[in-house]
């Protein structure tokens, strides 16, 4: 794991972080995130404004996978990193001791859809090797500081998803 810029505070592992209700929560606030966004083109749902964002807000696009079970697209709002012409991806699920669905699903398909406003894009999602992810990580962290503490609160290492235009 690289390490986050010295002014980044970790914040301490919220108690029940790994109850089952946690993923439950997050799936239904990440439906009702999609449809929104969606709905309006990302006029509602682009940027994220929790925790670390509260102050700088996040930008946050749709992520379109396909089920690697079902063969059904899954869509995900997530935040993002530019990098290039690439988009940067975090699975961190907030912390959980489980990578998302999602990540599963780019490990089994790597084609992807993603959205950011109105513009959507196919894409060919990788997992950034540890070089990369070391170079990529500070810049996420300075983009969103709770990845840091998301990356303490588990004993997997969050991964770092790059996706390229196809």
């Amino acid at each position: 794991m690289s390490e986050a810029p010295a002014r980044v505070k970790v914040k301490a592992k919220p108690k029940g972080l790994d109850r089952p209700s946690t993923t439950k929560v997050i799936k239904t606030m990440s439906s009702l995130h999609t449809r929104l966004y969606r709905v309006t083109g990302g006029r509602i749902g682009k940027n994220w404004r929790i925790g670390a964002a509260a102050r700088k807000a996040v930008p946050v696009c749709l992520v379109t996978t396909v089920g690697r079970k079902s063969g059904q697209p899954r869509t995900v709002p997530l935040c993002f990193l530019r990098d290039g012409d690439a988009i940067v991806l975090v699975a961190s699920q907030g912390g959980l001791p489980t990578n998302p669905q999602w990540y599963f699903n780019v490990k089994a398909n790597p084609e992807v859809q993603i959205e950011i406003g109105r513009q959507r894009r196919v894409y060919r999602a990788r997992i950034a090797g540890r070089e990369e992810r070391a170079r990529l990580w500070p810049r996420l962290v300075e983009l969103y500081a709770d990845y840091e503490s998301y990356q303490s609160w588990t004993d997997r290492e969050i991964p770092v998803v790059v996706c390229e235009p196809a």
